[in-house]
């Protein structure tokens, strides 16, 4: 009998300690990119976020990177892909991920033309970077461990100029987002106010093909900036920086058709407007769009079945300069970068209305550009 208690409570301890090691699908790991400053080092920060109630906490020191302004977490969960920004210059980082700790480990890089975004493909076979000061898109083979094949990068460079001659001067491609299916990759380009539309072929050396309809141009001056697709793969949505507008697409193989636009600001608004960063809820239900300029607010809107847009609300970002935010995968909270402000505002997102509820949460960090989440665990 004793030995039978013994064994028992040994089981016990033994469960216990498997629980405690094993983090509950809420517990997200999440990465903030930072622009450089002279006040700390800065670059890349880690924290953990509880997605149930909203607390989080920093698991790793920063690992620093000049201008980490945007950032790519492999699907695997094993890498995590980083733009160095610079006027002219700088490059896209690999890095090792450690799903459980958050812990980065520098694996190599590749020099880029002042790079803004930087995407992976759900096979991790390719990254592909936009580069807004060389106005072009470099694809790059990667090896099994997801570090770069640095002889096997393909340039393609982007023409032309549009209305604005202070920002429009030349090409300024400013984000590249691969289709669900990782077959096509839209590349919105600010400078010459198009759309261009790749085939994607990752067997191939030369990964990037135009479509026979190369680009989907919108109107001048618009100032295409960020892309997102809606869950279903039907339909996809465009944030224009320089009209603070949102356009919504239908999407079939590669192609958009646009069928509306809509103003992010209220009609009498008068202000600098500064469209920058847009997402939809992981429900499907929800679209918003971060305005940086001198409303600093996430304007809400409704999708319907048809992928159309009704404006619900505007939600003020309690700080400067919402860059970039994110949605929580599990769609219970919605985090602001606020760049100028030196904060990340964390905000609870009721899912049946789409309002956004300050929770009086924030993260400070430096110039806060980026946020991304991957679930903790093996």
């Amino acid at each position: 009998m004793r030995t039978i208690r013994l064994f028992l409570l040994l089981s016990i301890y033994t469960v216990s300690d498997l629980v405690a090691q094993t983090p509950a699908t809420h517990e997200y790991h999440l990465l903030i990119g930072t622009y450089s400053s002279d006040e700390k080092p800065n670059g890349i920060h880690v924290y953990r976020f509880n997605t149930q109630s909203g607390e989080f906490n920093m698991v790793q020191p920063v690992t620093e990177l000049s201008n980490a302004s945007y950032l790519a977490i492999s699907k695997d969960r094993k890498n995590v892909y980083a733009v160095s920004e610079g006027s002219g210059g700088g490059s896209v980082n690999a890095y090792a991920f450690d799903p459980l700790s958050g812990a980065l480990t520098f694996m190599n890089s590749v020099p880029a033309q002042g790079p803004c975004y930087v995407s992976v493909d759900d096979h991790k076979a390719a990254v592909f970077t936009g580069n807004y000061g060389g106005g072009n898109v470099i694809s790059i083979h990667l090896n099994a461990d997801g570090s770069f094949a640095e002889h096997h990068v393909q340039t393609v460079q982007h023409e032309g100029s549009s209305v604005v001659k202070e920002r429009q001067e030349k090409p300024h491609v400013h984000s590249v987002v691969l289709s669900l299916d990782d077959r096509y990759l839209l590349v919105p380009d600010l400078g010459t106010d198009k759309v261009y539309q790749y085939r994607v072929d990752t067997t191939q050396q030369q990964m990037l093909t135009p479509l026979d309809a190369p680009f989907m141009a919108v109107k001048p001056g618009g100032g295409p900036r960020h892309l997102t697709f809606h869950p279903n793969g039907k339909h996809a949505y465009l944030v224009l920086e320089l009209v603070g507008s949102v356009m919504a697409f239908d999407y079939r193989n590669g192609t958009l058709i646009a069928k509306q636009t809509i103003s992010m600001s209220a009609p009498e608004f008068k202000g600098r407007v500064s469209g920058a960063d847009i997402h939809v809820s992981p429900d499907g239900k929800f679209l918003y769009a971060s305005n940086r300029g001198d409303a600093d607010e996430i304007a809400i809107f409704s999708i319907d079945k048809k992928g159309r847009l009704t404006f619900v609300n505007r939600q003020f970002v309690l700080g400067k300069t919402p860059r970039n935010f994110v949605i929580d995968p599990t769609g219970n909270f919605l985090l602001v970068a606020n760049q100028n402000t030196n904060e990340v505002i964390i905000f609870k997102r009721d899912q049946k209305t789409g309002l956004l509820i300050p929770t009086g949460k924030k993260i400070e960090a430096i110039k806060p550009v980026c946020l991304k989440f991957a679930a903790v665990g093996g």
